[in-house]
């Protein structure tokens, strides 16, 4: 079962992310997170390359759970 401290957050360090969730290093490298950005955390990265927060972390989560507006429909279940 899904459960909600399990999403990708900002704060998390992008190794500790591609170590826990190795489908998300596709994603990663989608996004020119570079091997030297790996002792960061995504929040930082995302800033300092001019990405959308919001979008990286959906895209991230996706890949490690599949997509969230599933989980959202069930969520009284």
């Amino acid at each position: 079962m899904f459960r909600f401290d399990q999403l990708i957050r900002r704060d998390m360090m992008v190794r500790d992310v591609k170590q826990r969730y190795p489908q998300t290093v596709p994603i990663f490298e989608q996004l020119r997170f570079h091997p030297v950005c790996d002792d960061c955390d995504i929040g930082t990265v995302v800033r300092r390359n001019g990405l959308n927060l919001p979008d990286v972390l959906s895209a991230l989560n996706d890949a490690a759970f599949g997509p969230q507006s599933e989980t959202g429909e069930h969520a009284g279940d």
